[in-house]
């Protein structure tokens, strides 16, 4: 009865109690040590139960670093390994479709006569075309100039000799070549001669060209092959940029065949 008596005045004092100690038993001595180290900084070096921690956060973002490394070097290995493959395949294909076989005779802008023998040792970038093309010459020859000043820009790069070749020997005399090409580049050699000469050295190069109707002034456009050929220190026909190709990826070319040229001739 006194127990039932003093039951209320316990309930009302039941929040003002302070909470009482975890029994001692093993499932509670764990959960109260557990509460105790979590509320304390853990030793450098260990971990939450006095246990030795694994790699800092700092040695484990390097490790993955230096994988992610070494992985972005092998993936671009077999890139430039793949695409050294591929220009050696190209250039095999383009030496077996015989462009650019045989010797050539033609005058240049100061009236020399010139041959192919004549630039044996030199890189050639080579465009035919002629000089009364009202936009598509103009630009191309723009285009090579900008190669061969990017080249040139470089040291340690052999120098690559500008030429322009005419389509048009009827009206593109050496003085007139010599008039154009010095819009251009100081160094662009213009290449002329009679008909039968610039149509040998045309089919050499596998170059179309024709001359279109003349109208009242006789004035004729002449369609041909628009592109521009590259030809190594061997005088060997190496590879060729269609209109499409920029300056940039044409000297990104031209830069790829230089690091793998072995002459043949030797």
């Amino acid at each position: 009865m006194l127990l039932l008596a003093l039951a209320p005045r316990a309930w009302l004092r039941l929040p003002q109690l302070k909470p009482l100690a975890l029994p001692s038993t093993r499932g509670g001595e764990s959960l109260h040590v557990k509460c105790r180290f979590s509320s304390r900084q853990s030793p450098a070096g260990t971990g939450r139960q006095g246990q030795p921690q694994g790699p800092g956060l700092r040695t484990r973002l390097l490790v993955t670093a230096l994988f992610g490394a070494g992985l972005g070097g092998a993936w671009l290995a077999a890139r430039a390994k793949k695409e050294q493959w591929r220009q050696q395949q190209r250039t095999e294909a383009l030496r077996q479709a015989a462009v650019g076989q045989g010797d050539f005779s033609l005058l240049d802008h100061q009236g020399h006569a010139r041959c192919k023998a004549d630039f044996r040792g030199q890189w050639v970038l080579m465009y035919f075309g002629f000089t009364h093309c009202p936009d598509i010459c103009p630009d191309e020859l723009e285009k090579l100039v900008q190669v061969v000043r990017q080249l040139e820009a470089e040291p340690g790069l052999p120098p690559v000799q500008p030429v322009f070749v005419t389509v048009d020997p009827e009206r593109d005399n050496v003085e007139a070549m010599a008039r154009y090409v010095q819009d251009f580049h100081p160094r662009l050699l213009g290449l002329t001669g009679s008909a039968e000469q610039v149509a040998q050295v045309s089919r050499s190069y596998r170059v179309y060209y024709s001359a279109g109707p003349k109208d009242e002034d006789q004035d004729y456009i002449v369609d041909h092959s628009i592109a521009i050929y590259l030809l190594s220190p061997d005088g060997l026909f190496t590879d060729y940029y269609g209109r499409a190709r920029s300056a940039e990826q044409i000297a990104d070319s031209v830069r790829r065949h230089m690091a793998t040229f072995r002459s043949v001739l030797h």
